[in-house]
């Protein structure tokens, strides 16, 4: 087992329909305004962005995040990651009752030094941080969509 790399999987139930979550986490350079752990994100060219964030975790992460889909009809984006964290993550998003099923998929390989040393003793830690981190990013997008 290759103990550097993850797979994240988590479910937000949003109270809003799927076109406003979607215009909302497209807008990545938004993220920092309701996302706390992504401390920044800035953008390179249309497709293309340098992301940072730091969670719960004495520890800062810096990507670059490649658009690879952009579907509004199907609900779906994903990006391509490298730097830190090297793979992917997608947004899947589906009406659900009154509101959206947004589903947060990621396949990564951790490249920063330091977690890679601490790979195996610090793996519960590392995903309980995610873990956090997504908890607190549903947080922040529901009071955006609130005022939307």
């Amino acid at each position: 087992m290759d103990w550097t790399h993850y797979r994240f999987h988590s479910l937000w139930r949003l109270p809003a329909p799927v076109a406003a979550v979607y215009t909302a986490l497209e807008r990545a350079e938004d993220y920092p305004h309701w996302w706390p752990q992504v401390r920044s994100v800035t953008r390179a060219d249309d497709t293309t962005g340098v992301v940072r964030i730091r969670a719960t975790l004495p520890y800062t992460l810096t990507f670059t995040a490649r658009e690879v889909r952009r579907d509004p009809v199907a609900g779906v984006l994903e990006i391509s990651m490298s730097g830190d964290l090297e793979g992917w993550a997608r947004w899947t998003l589906e009406a659900h009752g009154g509101g959206t099923l947004a589903r947060y998929e990621q396949a990564v390989v951790v490249r920063k030094a330091l977690l890679r040393v601490l790979a195996v003793p610090g793996r519960p830690v590392f995903r309980l941080n995610h873990r956090l981190m997504m908890r607190a990013g549903r947080r922040g997008l529901v009071r955006v969509l609130r005022t939307v």
